[in-house]
């Protein structure tokens, strides 16, 4: 399985679909003068514009290690994931902007049936894009794909919060439009948060996998006396290991290179995110 085609193949699809919900949602937003829906279009538009940074953020990842860049460029997808959450954030400042002025002066939306024609069948595609991205996310464990499919999710709950706020809307409720619109400010802010910490966490190497679990399978290998020092770095799918590893004193030099590559070996096994493992090998002193 070609990695990037798959993830450009999903991309490309989220994106002629994100296009169709937000074009429909500002459109008519405008035309009704709404703007629980015209923001909400607006936050699916950004949908569209991530999935375009993703599509640039994928080219330069799949670039394979070089002199420069041993480890290879896969945190470049991780860049465009918190560029997602920094979109996202100014997003959610504007539409909490809107919303302010919205009660401020008090606008009335002129809704009709075709609000509940267009909201329901941008939900049903939302439900879709997030549902599909989000499994093809954790099969190519992308970051890129599950922050995005993050976004889409927000657009569920939304859509489908503007739907309800409709029927009260018709009932004269007027003001229940940019309540509306301030749900959605506060939810798109607090979906932005959460994508950036996730991703900067991967930045700067927070540890992937538990030490102690490391330590257990090294330990329990025969010839291992015992493991320190043990770090983890990397993305999902590509994690980088380094560990020492303590052995009889009185062995080769050959034997512990033996011992070493098993240990290499044991730990890609259980471990399958784990593409490299680095082995110190120290002598093990008695006391």
């Amino acid at each position: 399985m070609d990695r990037k085609k798959e993830i450009k193949k999903v991309l490309l699809i989220t994106l002629s679909l994100n296009l169709f919900v937000s074009f429909s949602k500002i459109a008519y937003g405008l035309t009704v003068n709404s703007l629980a829906i015209y923001s909400d279009g607006f936050h699916s538009l950004f949908d569209a514009v991530s999935n375009i940074g993703g599509l640039i953020g994928l080219y330069l990842a799949s670039r394979p290690p070089d002199r420069e860049h041993p480890y290879g460029h896969r945190k470049y997808e991780t860049i465009f994931a918190v560029f997602i959450g920094v979109l996202m954030g100014f997003t959610a400042l504007e539409i909490l902007k809107g919303a302010y002025h919205s009660l401020i002066k008090e606008k009335r939306p002129e809704l009709d049936e075709r609000a509940f024609v267009i909201l329901l069948i941008t939900l049903l595609i939302n439900i879709f894009v997030f549902t599909y991205e989000r499994k093809k996310g954790k099969k190519l464990k992308s970051e890129f794909l599950i922050a995005d499919s993050s976004h889409t999710k927000t657009d569920i709950y939304i859509t489908s919060g503007i739907i309800l706020a409709i029927i009260f809307i018709n009932s004269g409720f007027y003001i229940l439009d940019s309540i509306a619109g301030l749900i959605i400010g506060i939810l798109v802010a607090k979906e932005a948060f959460s994508i950036i910490k996730e991703s900067t966490d991967i930045l700067i190497d927070k540890a992937l996998i538990e030490s102690s679990e490391i330590a257990k399978v090294v330990k329990s290998f025969h010839g291992v006396q015992g493991c320190e020092g043990i770090r983890t770095r990397g993305t999902a799918g590509q994690i980088f290991v380094d560990l020492k590893i303590l052995v009889d004193s009185s062995i080769s030099v050959q034997e512990g290179h033996e011992i070493a590559e098993k240990v290499e070996e044991i730990i890609k096994k259980e471990f399958p995110d784990v593409i490299d493992v680095v082995v110190h090998v120290e002598p093990y002193l008695k006391n």
